[in-house]
Formats: structure tokens, C-alpha cells, sequence
């Protein structure tokens, strides 16, 4: 079930924009920050938690160190396509898939640990039934 967005007020907003750039920030400190006890911050963060508002804490590694590619997938107009996205979500390298509109039909956003990996990758999602094609472009530098 998806929480109503407007059930957060100005506190909470700002408690998700500090713990989307840091999410090891410690409570102790996002308290001094929003002038709120170290509780209050994590009773805001536990009940975001159980509404399902965050997802889950993780580490972000530093794209410097894999080779990121960004891969636009096209499907078979064959109708049979729900489950593409998720078969290609579960590929080792892949970090994220999106549906789209429009002439591409999906994306998703690899991280590999070298070009062979990267290619691995590739192959894995053509061979998924109902991929017709696919175009990727590897990332050179991120500038945000």
C-alpha cells in the first residue's frame, strides 16, 4: 500500500532530503540540525519506515570504481511483456530498471565491475524472451 505523501509534514521532508544525501547520518545529529531530540528523529524515521515512505538504507558506491552504462530496451510487440522488467531487475549488474512510454520500452541502469561484466550484462538481457533489441551507452562521468 502506497502512504499518501501529504501525510508528512515539513519536519519529515526535511529528515528524507538529509538522509537521501547521508543515510548513515546519525539521528543525534539530524536532531541538532532540525532542533528535535535524537528520539523524535527516530520515532519520525521508524514510523516512515512501516508506512513504507523508506524503503530501505544502503550503501552507494563510488561509480569511479565500476563501469556504469545506461541500457534503453526494446520489447517484442508481442504482447507478452509484464514480466520483462522484472526478469532483467534480476540480473546480478543491474541496478535499476524503469518502464517507460514512448518508442523505448524500458531502461535500466547497470553498474559492472569491467567491461566484460558490462557485456555479460547485455547479453543476458537480449536473451530474455520478448527483448527485441537493445541500445547502450556507457557513462563517461557523472555531472550530478
Amino acid at each position: 500500500m502506497l502512504p499518501k505523501w501529504g501525510t508528512l509534514d515539513s519536519i519529515d521532508l526535511k529528515i528524507l532530503e538529509i538522509l537521501k544525501k547521508d543515510g548513515r547520518k546519525p539521528f543525534v545529529e539530524i536532531g541538532k540540525a532540525l532542533g528535535l531530540s535524537e528520539g523524535a528523529v527516530r520515532r519520525r524515521v521508524k514510523l516512515m519506515q512501516e508506512k513504507g515512505i523508506i524503503k530501505k538504507f544502503t550503501v552507494e558506491i563510488n561509480k569511479d570504481f565500476v563501469v556504469n552504462a545506461i541500457s534503453f530496451i526494446f520489447f517484442e510487440k508481442s504482447g507478452h511483456t509484464r514480466d520483462i522488467p522484472q526478469k532483467i531487475a534480476e540480473i546480478e549488474s543491474v541496478d535499476t530498471v524503469y518502464e517507460l512510454t514512448g518508442r523505448i520500452d524500458a531502461v535500466a541502469l547497470i553498474s559492472a565491475k569491467n567491461i566484460s561484466e558490462l557485456n555479460k550484462c547485455i547479453d543476458e538481457i537480449r536473451r530474455i524472451e520478448g527483448v527485441s533489441a537493445t541500445e547502450t551507452a556507457v557513462i563517461l562521468r557523472r555531472i550530478k
